[in-house]
């Protein structure tokens, strides 16, 4: 039987072996609960710690900025609800492209009353008009505000301009959450030099377990617990630790970092050989948002009407190339990409998410693009 292609590494990104070396070991050897305080304990404590300050190595930032969570929306959710409920927002800015996360998150917000919700302008290509969001933030409001702006866009691949948008928020006084699952561990982040208040990770977006992930609080922003238990997370989230996890998210952040721009590159280049293999083939073809400012492993795709487009996505995993229309949602259901929905309504049935690894080769994009050319 054929391998398989994989290329759906926006939704997740296969285990690496590494990772997975390093969490059996966990399981097998590091039982002690992190809160004892015996020798098991404090083992499993010191895993937890050094995890912790790989992942602050890999943002310039203090240890005591780095929470632990069960992935990218809880720290979403987390950064969104306690900047109301415990910093005062009573107004939110953010835009229509955001993860479903995002803004099912700010629906609750909004539907208690709490806070209002802005969005952005979103311009042609599907990038923040930042014009407009100087403006809002400029305005006669003096409302508390915060931003919330993913720093790469999870169905189109759009990267923000994080540093000018930073920058935006400091001088207006106003605080910046950044939903950077998708470029952790891809783009370097430094926040020493860019002003972030919230920020989020998630493992498995690159090559380390589902379930766990981390959320990054600025000092200054003193904020209660969003999950009430124990005194785990330093008070700040109940619940015993994913040992396990947390070392496997390390261990795997430590890997990519290293391998970073091996990894960029390679995915630059395919990225880039398959939009010119599918302009070479396949007529009227047409890319969402970006391609030149854009994630390296995102790629939107918008086919040709045809009597079989509807079943692309079918058809593309019965010939054993895995893909999506939008991502991946908590249903199992792909209803399409809100993202292309917004930008070009007209194409959303017929819209393919392809996202890359460096673990893809041109041979498989040949190989893709083959098949495509039988489905359209």
């Amino acid at each position: 039987m054929p391998a398989r292609i994989f290329l759906d590494n926006a939704a997740t990104t296969p285990l690496d072996p590494t990772v997975l070396a390093a969490m059996t070991e966990v399981m097998a050897d590091t039982y002690g609960n992190p809160s004892s305080i015996h020798a098991e304990g404090r083992k499993a404590r010191s895993l937890i710690e050094a995890a912790r300050k790989t992942v602050a190595n890999a943002l310039n930032c203090s240890i005591g900025e780095v929470f632990f969570t069960s992935g990218g929306t809880e720290a979403n959710n987390m950064a969104l609800k306690n900047a109301v409920r415990d910093l005062g927002v009573t107004r939110i800015i953010s835009s229509p492209l955001e993860h479903h996360c995002v803004l099912h998150s700010l629906d609750a917000i909004q539907a208690t009353g709490a806070a209002t919700v802005e969005q952005v302008r979103i311009d042609a290509l599907g990038h923040v008009d930042l014009e407009d969001l100087a403006q809002r933030l400029n305005s006669d409001d003096d409302r508390k505000t915060l931003v919330s702006l993913m720093h790469a866009n999870n169905e189109i691949g759009n990267l923000l301009p994080l540093e000018e948008v930073a920058i935006l928020c400091a001088d207006a006084g106003a605080l910046f959450h950044c939903d950077t699952v998708q470029t952790m561990g891809y783009y370097p982040l430094d926040l020493a030099a860019t002003r972030v208040n919230f920020l989020s990770g998630s493992a498995h977006k690159f090559y380390g377990p589902k379930g766990v992930g981390f959320v990054y609080i600025r000092n200054e922003n003193i904020i209660k617990p969003y999950l009430d238990g124990g005194a785990q997370e330093r008070n700040m989230r109940g619940g015993t630790e994913n040992i396990y996890g947390i070392v496997g998210l390390a261990t795997a952040l430590e890997r990519a970092l290293l391998e970073q721009d091996d990894r960029m590159v390679k995915m630059h280049d395919l990225k880039r050989y398959f939009v010119d293999q599918l302009r070479q083939r396949v007529p009227d073809v047409r890319f969402n948002g970006d391609t030149e400012r854009s994630h390296a492993k995102v790629l939107s795709v918008s086919f040709p009407e045809s009597p079989k487009g509807d079943l692309l996505l079918m058809n593309l995993d019965l010939n054993g190339i895995s893909a999506s229309g939008g991502s991946a949602c908590s249903s199992g259901i792909d209803v399409g990409s809100h993202v292309v929905g917004h930008l070009h309504p007209e194409s959303l049935r017929h819209t393919i998410r392809f996202s890359f690894s460096h673990h893809n080769t041109r041979e498989e994009v040949d190989e893709v693009v083959r098949k495509l050319g039988g489905m359209l």
